[in-house]
């Protein structure tokens, strides 16, 4: 059965609800299992179908062996008997309305019982109808602000705000630098952070959660729920609010004194596997961890320890502080306990950037770049880089003659070289090119083309639904041309669009530790590809990684911070990265296939 990642985490929600539903405390241990493997599945880059076929489900943190028994069993026989056994005394109605803000299980099986509702197909608009019908809030336990309430949800669910919809990580990103920078506005936010799947720079983030230091919450708040771009006020508390915006977004927020900052920041940043870890781990030292610091008992009295950095909260555990993005428990609390973190690559590691694509008109076989090569320059300057590469789509092969696409590239060449004696001073240039490889595994210009180039990186943009085994060999014969010395996007998904096409992974790390050749990470918002699992079983191969932009304009060349990110999230080192060497080292790997 081909269940996606998706489909799956909401199968997971829906047994924990039906646990809720039947006894919330008798089955706590159980809730919260299911919510930490669907977590997991949310923030994994991987489909499991794929990891199911290749008899890795194990390498996926926070599923445990149990619920991993349940997911093979889904794959093999299209149905879990467990589930089905959780799920036999739960109206198929409740769980279309788990899909609500604010809707929790009990909510939705209360209305769907005492209304009677039991088509999943029209729940919700029949709860609609009540509540407009004022028939909710005459029903006892409900009320007028309730029922208002469930409207209100309704309202924005119908607008596309679900707890399930996702947004990729540049648009979230973007979206909190506005609030962080409007709430630094207020002089009582002494620190601004945004928290969770953001902060640890998942590639899909569902709702902006920011953390402010301050000893005037009530000015931080009511800064906050003034911001002008808000459609109204969900909540506001003591030291807690909510908005929603015009985006129909939802942004929360929480305050903290400065002196219980660090304790704060640590709790709602760690996933919920990797917090749960660290708990057991601080309890197995007689220590009690939460927002507000970690408490030891003295003299039979439990004393609260507070900590304004996160340096200072795992210090205290006697634990090395860990990167947000490194926080999945896949190993990171064990490497801290033994004071061997690695150091992560950091943006300003990178030296260059190998994937752009220039308005050069090379005629195409795909989009072109939207700037002159020269703009492209200014801004690599900038950017401080020491080499580029211009690597625009191969000229279409349907369109050209081998011999005209060698004129093209040719040609171009004459503008690169151009644009090499006027640069010289600020950066090298290198011709470059994103060569298309075709369903058999040729490149899709000729040997005399290819030999006008420094190297060539190569995708696949066709043909995504072969098997593992011929996807395979595609890839690995045109990858293994002289001139190809990067695998670019090389799981080809686009996030919320297309999933990975199928390839067997240790056989291409293998071949390409063996023959020296690099995948990419392109930083391009929609792919983030490689993925962060990948990333991580790529170094630990010791396969060599280029982060790249992917840029169609200059202005996209920012976009390296996300690659950065990706490559953090899989323990990438500058050391793993090629384009972390300086001009010379990488030009010697360029051309002689060395390190």
């Amino acid at each position: 059965m081909n269940m996606t990642n998706p489909e799956i985490s909401k199968l997971l929600r829906d047994v924990a609800a039906a646990y809720a539903i039947k006894d919330e405390k008798k089955f706590r241990f159980q809730i919260i299992a299911y919510q930490k493997a669907a977590d997991s599945i949310d923030y994994t880059s991987i489909e499991l179908r794929d990891l199911y076929r290749e008899n890795k489900l194990a390498s996926l943190p926070g599923v445990g062996a149990s619920i991993r028994s349940h997911i093979e069993e889904l794959f093999k026989t299209g149905k879990v008997e467990h589930f089905q056994e959780v799920l036999k005394d739960i109206p198929a109605s409740v769980f279309p309305l788990l899909e609500i803000p604010s809707f929790g299980p009990k909510k939705a099986y209360r209305l769907v019982s005492e209304f009677h509702l039991i088509n999943p197909e029209t729940v919700i608009a029949d709860v609609t109808d009540l509540a407009q019908a004022g028939e909710i809030a005459r029903h006892q336990g409900f009320g007028e602000k309730s029922q208002q309430d469930i409207l209100q949800a309704i309202q924005e669910y119908s607008l596309g705000k679900t707890k399930t919809a996702r947004m990729v990580l540049p648009y979230a990103n973007e979206l909190a630098e506005k609030i962080v920078a409007y709430l630094k506005k207020c002089p009582a936010a002494k620190q601004v952070y945004p928290l969770g799947s953001l902060r640890r720079r998942a590639s899909t983030i569902g709702d902006v959660d920011i953390a402010v230091a301050t000893t005037d919450p009530g000015a931080v708040l009511n800064h906050f729920i003034a911001y002008p771009y808000k459609t109204r006020v969900i909540e506001k508390g003591d030291r807690t609010a909510s908005i929603l915006l015009s985006s129909e977004r939802q942004i929360d927020l929480m305050t903290q004194p400065p002196q219980g900052f660090g304790s704060l920041l640590q709790h709602f940043t760690g996933s919920k596997a990797h917090n749960i870890h660290l708990r057991e781990y601080a309890i197995s030292k007689g220590l009690s961890l939460s927002e507000y610091g970690i408490k030891k008992k003295i003299g039979g009295k439990d004393i609260l320890q507070q900590y304004d950095t996160e340096e200072a909260f795992y210090n205290a555990l006697r634990l090395q502080w860990i990167p947000p993005e490194m926080r999945e428990d896949t190993g990171e609390i064990e490497l801290a306990i033994q004071q061997k973190v690695p150091q992560l690559v950091e943006l300003q590691d990178m030296k260059g950037d190998l994937h752009l694509h220039s308005s050069y008109p090379i005629e195409p076989s795909h989009d072109m770049g939207q700037d002159a090569m020269e703009i492209m320059i200014e801004k690599a300057i900038a950017l401080n880089y020491e080499y580029i590469g211009f690597a625009e789509h191969n000229p279409s092969v349907s369109k050209h003659s081998a011999s005209q696409i060698y004129e093209i590239l040719e040609n171009r060449n004459k503008q690169i070289e151009q644009l090499r004696q006027k640069y010289q001073k600020y950066l090298h240039i290198y011709a470059l090119l994103e060569v298309d490889i075709q369903p058999n595994g040729d490149l899709a210009i000729d040997n005399t083309s290819l030999e006008l180039l420094d190297a060539a990186l190569v995708s696949v943009h066709s043909a995504f639904d072969m098997d593992q085994t011929a996807m395979t060999k595609r890839v690995l014969k045109g990858l293994s041309h002289p001139k190809a010395r990067i695998l670019a996007h090389p799981t080809g998904r686009l996030l919320n669009q297309r999933s990975i096409y199928d390839l067997d992974w240790d056989v291409v790390f293998d071949f390409c530790k063996e023959h020296k050749k690099a995948l990419e990470i392109n930083a391009q918002p929609l792919r983030l590809d490689l993925p962060d699992m990948l990333v991580k079983a790529a170094v630990k191969k010791g396969v060599q990684l280029v982060i790249d932009t992917d840029s169609h304009a200059a202005s996209h060349m920012d976009f390296m911070e996300y690659g950065v990110a990706v490559a953090r999230r899989g323990w990438a080192t500058e050391q793993n990265i090629i384009n972390s060497l300086p001009y010379k080292r990488f030009h010697e790997w360029l051309q002689n296939n060395e390190r």
